[in-house]
């Protein structure tokens, strides 16, 4: 067993220690982001660069994750999901905006006190292929963040890479195999492995199903939910699948062009979304009964995604949202920017006229509850399938299925 010096227990790899019971009652978040903001400038000129724009990747992101808690983030792609994610782990260097792990301010940690804090904080990648380095073993992958935060001897590293692989589900002798001997969810699986490394408290999940086929997906899903149950991790899970994200979370956030337009409760959202965006989103959502299935219509979003580099004013989605051409195109929506407000019903909701989206046709169609009360209950679609949320997908798998 490696032996962690003091300042170190709190967060020694041992499965005993994975959540700490006095940090656990804290009624604090775990995470807390306030108006994020991520901007990646656009220079002109070779010799002498100007300033010329910026691409708002992110822009004023606020939300909270509890301890023990999965936040799914779901979203177009190019909606900032992934930036968010990598700006909370502070691989990019937020523009604006703060983060709070545990009730400490890290968002301008660097150096030494933010390589302790990432011992808390791992990240799972989306591609299993890209972000295992083929020069490595396995056992060179998973054990490098026990090198690197210098824990235990050598053979104790060996000893524990080989646990990590049993607990991720793979013979520990693969230890000295190298990446291209393992088939796409094996990789991940390791890459799994090598995000519990350091026993962390918080893993960025970002889109780690979306390379696999179906069957395999199913398998890194149950994967997760197991980790959780049994370590008491916590997840901030990125995809575009909404029925995974429906199965395997707590709340849901859904993102539009760098911002978060609602979140609520995952059976919420799905019975009763009260932002056009999220609407248009489920529609593409097959509900598995061909009765309701067959009442429903897509909503189909008029043009296409603004540039981040240039978005619109007011509300970012009134350029192509149904429900302001329904209300005769109010001003409001061009000149005044919606901020995230909490309803009766417990969402929180970034559009001005939110209630007129409740009880509406298209809430009603989308949730499969046909002409009953709006009051009834939604039926539950497949899970997990592979149903990309991109309105302009029709419905249909994604390539990588």
């Amino acid at each position: 067993m490696i032996e962690a010096t003091p300042s170190e227990a709190a967060t020694s790899w041992t499965a005993s220690s994975a959540t700490d019971p006095a940090a656990a009652a804290s009624s604090r978040p775990l995470l807390s982001v306030s108006n994020l903001r991520m901007w990646f400038p656009i220079t002109e000129g070779l010799i002498f660069e100007r300033h010329v724009g910026d691409v708002q990747a992110v822009d004023g992101v606020t939300f909270e994750i509890e301890r023990g808690e999965t936040l799914g983030l779901v979203g177009e792609s190019g909606c900032g999901k992934s930036t968010t994610g990598r700006t909370v782990l502070r691989l990019y260097r937020p523009t604006g905006g703060r983060i709070e792990f545990d009730g400490e301010d890290i968002t301008g940690l660097e150096g030494e006190p933010l390589r302790r804090m990432r011992r808390r904080m791992q990240m799972i990648f989306q591609d299993p292929y890209a972000s295992l380095n083929p020069r490595q073993t396995v056992g060179g992958i998973v054990g490098e963040p026990l090198l690197v935060h210098r824990i235990g001897t050598s053979a104790e590293r060996r000893e524990r890479v080989a646990e990590l692989l049993d607990v991720v589900g793979l013979n520990p002798e693969f230890l000295n195999r190298y990446p291209h001997e393992f088939s796409g969810g094996q990789r991940q699986r390791i890459g799994v492995a090598r995000a519990l490394a350091l026993n962390p408290e918080l893993i960025i999940a970002d889109e780690p199903i979306s390379a696999l086929d179906v069957s395999i997906q199913a398998q890194i899903i149950n994967l997760l939910v197991r980790l959780q149950d049994r370590f008491g991790l916590t997840y901030l899970f990125i995809a575009h699948d909404l029925s995974v994200v429906r199965h395997v979370s707590d709340r849901i956030a859904v993102m539009y062009l760098g911002r978060i337009v609602e979140i609520a409760s995952s059976q919420a959202l799905y019975e009763r979304p009260v932002h056009p965006y999220t609407v248009a989103l489920l529609s593409a959502v097959p509900i598995p009964d061909p009765a309701i299935e067959s009442r429903r219509r897509r909503i189909i979003l008029n043009g296409d995604v603004p540039s981040p580099s240039a978005p619109p004013s007011g509300c970012r989605f009134h350029t192509r949202c149904w429900l302001r051409e329904r209300l005769g195109n109010p001003d409001r929506c061009v000149s005044e920017d919606p901020s995230l407000r909490v309803l009766a019903s417990g969402h929180a909701v970034a559009c001005h006229f939110a209630e007129e989206v409740d009880g509406s046709p298209e809430q009603v169609q989308v949730t499969g509850r046909g002409s009953g009360p709006v009051g009834a209950t939604a039926p539950t679609p497949a899970t997990p399938s592979a149903t990309d949320v991109t309105p302009e997908s029709g419905g249909e798998t994604p390539a990588e299925r």
